[in-house]
């Protein structure tokens, strides 16, 4: 098998891993050592954070890192674990959807978050047309590469705390719902969300949703109980990690 077969079929595992009500676990890492803890707490597929990746060589998230040096640090893990990995693909990095995927796919990647904050241009943040023009972008590219690699539509209107509070859900299912038209696999407005809020918006998309999860407090049986169809933890597992770190370093002060 060719590793252009392997990742197409990796890829076609991945997505299917996503079904709503039993959502796919994503352990968000960060290098090889954390990709490796998390598949051999039997995690059968990993998301790369910015955030983590970026405090983890002293950068900063919102794109301080090139993609070239994320790709690197997508190689060193797609090298030790033999899972599917999908990777937080920030705004773009100011690179075309060619350069994008052909980047992820050559890092052994098979899946990708992009959101809708331009990190390049003043964090200002796209239009719901302009997001679903690049998610199709995304998909053209793909589909031209061979491989049907999972697109992660992120909205960043809650974290964001865009508008108005009041029809804020309303707005982000309209403009994920054309993102998911565009061609998006999964869709995810990021944010903390308590279980009404992510029933709103599973039952009001199209396609999987993506929640984000306090890997040290939250319940995961509410995940699937609102019908979500995937989770990551952002960089709460790093924080998490670093909190008992540094609990255990304090012993010996």
């Amino acid at each position: 098998m060719t590793t252009h077969e392997a990742l197409g079929q990796r890829a076609t595992a991945f997505l299917a891993m996503h079904q709503p009500g039993t959502p796919v676990i994503l352990p968000t890492v960060w290098d090889a050592w954390s990709a490796k803890l998390a598949v051999g707490a039997g995690f059968s597929a990993l998301t790369v954070g910015s955030n983590p990746v970026a405090q983890s060589i002293g950068s900063t998230d919102g794109e301080g890192m090139t993609f070239a040096e994320v790709l690197g640090r997508v190689r060193q893990i797609t090298d030790a674990v033999d899972v599917p990995v999908s990777v937080d693909i920030e705004s773009g990095y100011g690179e075309s959807a060619t350069r994008l995927i052909e980047g992820l796919l050559e890092a052994g990647a098979v899946g990708c978050n992009i959101e809708d904050s331009v990190h390049s241009q003043d964090k200002r943040l796209r239009s719901s047309a302009e997001h679903a023009e690049y998610v199709a972008a995304l998909r053209e590219a793909a589909d031209a590469a061979g491989t049907h690699l999972v697109i992660n539509a992120r909205t960043d209107l809650f974290v964001r705390k865009d508008g108005d509070d009041a029809d804020r859900v309303e707005r982000a299912i309209a403009r994920l719902t054309e993102c998911a038209q565009a061609g998006a696999d999964v869709l995810y407005p990021v944010g903390r969300h308590d279980a009404e809020t992510l029933r709103r918006l599973t039952a009001g998309l199209p396609k999987p949703v993506n929640a984000l999860a306090a890997p040290d407090s939250d319940d995961p049986a509410i995940f699937g109980q609102a019908g979500v169809g995937r989770v990551s933890f952002g960089p709460l597992f790093q924080a998490a990690l670093s909190k008992h770190a540094g609990e255990i370093l304090g012993r010996w002060k």
